[in-house]
């Protein structure tokens, strides 16, 4: 083993950039493939047609290597920028290590995963994402909050993409329904109008006085002069003049539902959701048909986290909003991870009475009712059906 461990210790070098791992000890496992990816390596396993993939640093990526050659595979390839390095294993267990010239070496790859392009770069300080500990003061993430720095890029890309089309010179006013203490609702004043330029009149909504107090203050500190706090229920907010987007992150249960339904009177152009607490039809699913879905508690509380979604999608579609369901931030982060973006558009009336008619025929099945469905009946059966 020690004749291994020196081979492979020639053979991958702080040079290396390439790395495939073959000749595998079981039939049917595919070769492995770490490619230099940034100051570390990525790893793609490959079952089947899929692909999987994760990040390591050097150290990492050297011990994997060490952990399955021997025991997972033969044969080490490995690259660097003049030569080819070979670790071969006999059946017997001896290593043999060749080096030759590197002419027909793969292509080296000059950025970790082309190095994603965010909406918030790294260097510029965020007075919010400072004081949230997501950057330092000179503006570097944090290593320990890189996936949150992550997930409010991925929120920003979603309403960047929805409002690609937005004039500048057109003031936009936005309602935050149960924006709590989440500083999310800073960081998208701050895209709006440091980023892009726009004229913003933002308003966070909050049963607590204590935080719209706080959030209120913090407002202030940040010199966000058109971003405001108020203390009001979802339920009986009536702003002044037209609302163009309205913003409900994990607002917890019906809220969601009272916050949609509140957007869709309104009008607003744009809608941003993300569920939270979806225990409204967990307690009232069952289905002669599918008793599969409703056996397990478990699979019972995610497929009624589902349908509660889909159902609330399909009827943003009656309402006339071209809807998507989109992700918002990986499952290994957070189970919560659907995001509903809806956008006011022309739609025919064929595809709005078939969205209804399918968010219905799903609560008829498992025999539940939702909010959303309930607040909005009268006025969808009037306008679509015509009862």
């Amino acid at each position: 083993m020690d004749e291994l461990w020196a081979a492979l210790e020639a053979a991958f070098t702080k040079e290396t950039y390439k790395v495939v791992l073959s000749a595998p000890v079981e039939k049917g496992v595919e070769k492995l493939v770490l490619s230099r990816k940034g100051n570390g390596f990525q790893v793609e396993r490959r079952v089947g047609a899929q692909a999987f993939h994760e990040n390591l640093d050097d150290a990492g990526a050297k011990a994997l290597v060490k952990k399955l050659m021997g025991t997972a595979y033969r044969q080490y390839n490995g690259w660097d920028e003049k030569y080819e390095h070979m670790v071969r294993l006999s059946k017997k267990g001896k290593a043999f290590y060749t080096k030759t010239a590197a002419d027909s070496a793969p292509k080296k790859e000059s950025a970790h995963n082309r190095e994603k392009e965010y909406i918030l770069k790294e260097g510029l300080p965020v007075g919010p994402l400072v004081e949230m500990g997501v950057l330092t003061p000179d503006g570097r993430i944090v290593k320990a909050m890189y996936d949150k720095f992550r997930q409010i890029n991925r929120f920003l890309e979603v309403v960047d993409d929805a409002l690609g089309a937005h004039e500048a010179t057109k003031p936009l006013r936005v309602v935050d329904f149960g924006c709590g203490k989440s500083y999310l609702t800073f960081v998208l004043y701050h895209y709006f109008t440091v980023i892009k330029g726009f004229q913003v009149e933002m308003t966070g909504l909050d049963l607590k006085k204590d935080v719209i107090e706080a959030c209120n203050r913090a407002a202030e500190k940040f010199g966000y002069q058109s971003l405001r706090f108020a203390l009001g229920d979802i339920r009986g907010y009536q702003p002044e003049g037209q609302i163009d987007m309205v913003v409900t992150l994990h607002a917890c249960d019906t809220a969601t539902d009272h916050a949609l339904y509140n957007a869709v009177n309104w009008g607003a152009e744009h809608i941003f959701s993300v569920p939270c607490c979806q225990h409204e039809l967990n307690a009232q699913l069952k289905t002669e048909n599918l008793p599969i879905l409703t056996r397990y508690g478990i699979i019972k509380e995610r497929a009624s986290a589902l349908f509660t979604d889909a159902i609330r999608a399909n009827l943003l579609t009656a309402c006339g909003y071209k809807t998507q369901v989109l992700e918002f931030v990986d499952l290994s982060h957070t189970p919560k991870n659907l995001l509903l973006r809806a956008k006011k558009a022309n739609l025919p009336l064929a595809a709005k009475k078939s969205a209804l008619m399918e968010a219905e025929a799903l609560m008829v099945e498992f025999h539940v009712s939702q909010t959303l469905h309930t607040l909005l009946e009268k006025r969808l059966h009037g306008d679509i059906l015509g009862e």
